[in-house]
């Protein structure tokens, strides 16, 4: 692919992805508390992989997970990566089951060098989201009806840059831009002597705002073919900025509402992300073989989150998530089924999600495979992945996810320049 049909590519996917992003596929109750389901910012190659990340700094993958991993990207090549994501969902509460479909464009990526020893990147991620519709009897009897739903999320366009002071040592940072709108809705009708009334309490945060990774990474070299890495990362604690609006639509007998807002404030210093400590381990096997593990840990028991009139209020337990992974190439220059990569991964997820006094807790196991294209570097990564989630010790609303997820990593030659003769 010539360099300004892949120009043409990145910034149609970028103007695409800004409008798509935040509507990836979130088909979740649980997402109805706080800032919803968190992304730890994996690729659909993580995500096969358990969603590992923090010791990975394989040149021809993006990882955002670990800005210190930019650094080791070939001094030649262009990378630009995309993901796609569907997800099936089959929900039990009560003995009654349900189902629901989501999906759309999960992520996109670039990664290019800047000298031999500084590399950079940048892209949009999704932050969390938030997805989810549900109703019944407000009280039990035919007269009234509570319905919930919300939708939309926070998502990450980030600038990220690394540096490799020596040999086997880099560090790194991405400084993000932090934007998107998270809605929260409930319904409220009844009818009482044949009039009809209706109340819409709706709970609106509007983020914009920045912020800051940081992440190291150190290689030990066993032999010529087998080393070790280790990976750190943190982000800061911080205060979100934005709005958090609380609005009152009141109607009767079907006519034009009347809105009341009943609370406009800023967002800084009452709604706040913990700082977030991850560090990982990963062995490599020359080019064939990688297997890895991650611990993430947040403290978010310690972060603010504003009640607002009629809302209930929210309450966060501390986040920790282990997960591991292993990818497996058996022959890079053999025939195809030997230049494929073979991945599985799972992962244990303790959720900063409480439900009254009940934890959400999530654990899942995931499998994919990389297919290289014909005649080019360009790769195409699909994975499927198996996803459980319930609330503990009340055994409230158990969830079971089917994902897929498709990536297209495109490997481009950029800034090779022919000999002329």
């Amino acid at each position: 692919m010539k360099t300004y049909k892949l120009l043409l590519t990145v910034v149609a996917a970028l103007a695409c992805c800004g409008a798509a992003v935040a509507q990836n596929g979130e088909t979740s109750p649980y997402s109805m508390f706080g800032y919803g389901s968190l992304s730890d910012f994996s690729t659909s190659t993580q995500r096969a992989m358990g969603g590992v990340g923090y010791a990975m700094n394989n040149g021809r993958q993006i990882n955002v997970k670990n800005p210190a991993s930019y650094a080791h990207c070939d001094s030649l090549t262009f990378l630009f990566d995309f993901g796609l994501d569907f997800t099936g969902m089959k929900m039990t509460e009560n003995g009654k089951s349900g189902k629901s479909f989501g999906g759309g464009l999960d992520y996109i990526t670039m990664q290019f060098p800047l000298s031999k020893t500084v590399g950079g990147s940048i892209g949009l991620v999704p932050y969390s989201s938030v997805g989810y519709s549900f109703g019944g009897s407000s009280d039990g009897s035919s007269d009234g009806q509570n319905a919930r739903g919300g939708s939309g999320g926070i998502n990450m366009l980030y600038v990220g840059v690394s540096y490799m002071p020596f040999k086997n040592f880099s560090i790194g940072a991405n400084v993000s831009y932090n934007f998107g709108s998270i809605t929260h809705d409930t319904y409220v009708s009844s009818t009482i002597d044949g009039v009809s009334s209706q109340s819409l309490y709706e709970r609106v945060l509007e983020v914009k705002d920045w912020g800051i990774q940081f992440g190291a990474q150190y290689t030990i070299d066993l032999n010529e073919q087998n080393s070790i890495t280790l990976g750190a990362v943190y982000i800061p604690k911080k205060s979100f900025r934005g709005t958090a609006l609380g609005r009152k639509y009141d109607s009767q007998n079907d006519a034009t509402a009347a809105i009341d807002t009943v609370s406009n404030i800023s967002m800084k210093d009452r709604f706040t992300s913990p700082a977030t400590y991850g560090g990982g381990i990963a062995y490599n096997l020359g080019n064939k073989l990688t297997v890895s593990a991650d611990f993430t840990y947040q403290n978010w028991a310690s972060a603010k989150y504003e009640n607002l009139a009629n809302f209930e209020r929210v309450a966060f337990d501390n986040r920790w998530k282990i997960a591991a992974g292993v990818s497996y190439t058996p022959n890079v220059r053999g025939n195809y089924l030997q230049r494929m990569t073979y991945r599985m991964g799972g992962h244990f997820n303790h959720d900063y999600i409480m439900v009254g006094k009940n934890n959400v807790k999530d654990y899942g196991v995931s499998v994919g495979f990389g297919l290289p294209a014909p005649s080019s570097k360009t790769v195409i990564n699909i994975g499927f992945e198996y996803k459980h989630r319930a609330a503990y010790p009340a055994n409230l609303i158990s969830e079971n996810y089917f994902n897929i997820t498709v990536g297209v990593n495109f490997n481009e030659m950029w800034f090779w320049q022919n000999k002329i003769r």
